[in-house]
């Protein structure tokens, strides 16, 4: 991004070789720490939460931080903030940050609403009476009401984040960190957040956003950085990160898929799902009007009498439903289940919209009990010609009637 002068905009944040440490202790009880008092390290563990991490980011850029659940985003987040100290390296802001991080961080429980406006107003810089002249606004935006004057500890945690989201984005921030809070609050009051992240990028502030919702990413983001395992995995333009991660969380899933496989009983079973257009190889991509081949593998040690069935869901890579049926609601009867079988769902002529898409299979008894899940157990990937975001395919053409 650059200036208005044609100049490189400057560097706001400069991460570099960030690294952090926790200390994980396995003696949890006081009467296990006394007694391995002086023993040395046998009884902790080092987590490196962050490694080596090292990127800058400059004025009027808004990145994203994604990564599956312990991959270090939260905690970088909160090293940029000054939350927490890196074990190693340093980090660098230039101008006032607004951190949202945690749901009611700095918020005293004790204190009303309108006291904590006060208090976490002090805490971004702004004075007593630069924080009584936003008060209204602030009050308007949080849409709290008269439980402005109720102590927080009575607060609901949708509440909490939209008091909290409105004072940061009212303290004229030039870097915004926000965490995870866009999937708290009803969704007036989430359409009304990303206004206002909208509103900041085009005013040339400086956002982070920490959040598992990829479409926001793909939406909002000019970069997205993916960390996995406390390190950078991919730095790159939304799209391409995006892939990176869903490539992540494949092998994620294949991973927690072989585990499940091998702690099964000796029951009905699910051994195998695969997924692929018609006539074409697993892995390549689906494009609109395929058909669509989902392969199932079945087993059982022990006969499965007649009246079971099989449910097969489509999810996107965001957990929506986009497709769904089962054998029994075609009218397929599967006759009893024993030894080993294999079966065949054909979607025909298909319109997935671009992205990533997984497949999940159950086994059902005859009265709606599930007997085995096969959760991800298969994905594809549609083509993405770059004209169009969502589950649905189509072929725009646009026309200006009063041309």
């Amino acid at each position: 991004m650059t200036q208005a002068t044609g100049t490189p905009a400057p560097d706001v944040v400069v991460v570099d070789d960030v690294a952090k440490r926790f200390v994980i202790r396995k003696d949890d009880s006081l009467k296990e720490r006394l007694v391995t008092l002086g023993r040395g390290r046998r009884h902790r563990e080092d987590f490196w939460a962050l490694d080596g991490v090292t990127f800058s980011l400059q004025a009027g850029t808004t990145i994203g931080l994604i990564g599956h659940n312990g991959s270090g985003k939260s905690t970088l987040l909160k090293v940029i903030g000054g939350i927490l100290e890196p074990t190693r390296g340093t980090v660098a802001t230039r101008g006032r940050v607004a951190a949202l991080l945690e749901l009611g961080a700095g918020f005293h429980p004790d204190l009303t609403g309108r006291e904590n406006v006060y208090l976490n107003a002090s805490i971004l810089g702004l004075s007593r009476e630069e924080a009584a002249a936003r008060f209204d606004e602030i009050l308007e935006f949080s849409g709290i009401g008269e439980f402005i004057d109720t102590q927080v500890k009575f607060y609901s945690s949708g509440m909490y984040v939209r008091l909290a989201f409105a004072v940061a984005v009212h303290t004229d921030p030039d870097i915004l960190l926000v965490d995870e809070v866009l999937a708290v609050g009803d969704e007036a009051f989430q359409r009304k957040c990303l206004d206002k992240i909208r509103e900041f990028q085009q005013e040339g502030r400086t956002i982070v956003l920490v959040t598992h919702s990829l479409g926001q990413v793909l939406e909002l983001c000019d970069r997205a950085i993916v960390l996995h395992h406390g390190s950078i995995a991919a730095d790159d333009e939304p799209r391409a990160a995006v892939a990176i991660m869903r490539d992540l969380l494949e092998d994620r899933r294949r991973e927690e898929a072989a585990d499940r496989d091998a702690a099964r009983a000796d029951g009905p079973q699910i051994a195998s799902v695969s997924v692929a257009a018609a006539g074409r190889v697993i892995d390549e991509p689906v494009y609109p009007g395929d058909d669509l081949d989902i392969v199932i593998g079945l087993r059982t040690g022990a006969s499965l009498p007649p009246g079971w069935f099989l449910g097969v869901q489509i999810d996107s890579a965001l957990g929506q439903v986009v497709y769904g049926t089962t054998t029994r609601r075609l009218g397929v009867d599967l006759g009893a289940l024993e030894g080993v079988r294999r079966v065949r769902l054909r979607l025909e002529d298909t319109r997935f919209g671009p992205g990533k898409y997984f497949v999940n299979v159950s086994i059902i008894d005859e009265v709606g009990r599930h007997i085995d899940d096969a959760t991800q157990a298969a994905s594809f990937s549609t083509s993405d010609d770059g004209t169009a975001v969502g589950v649905v395919s189509a072929q725009p053409h646009f026309t200006d009637l009063d041309a």
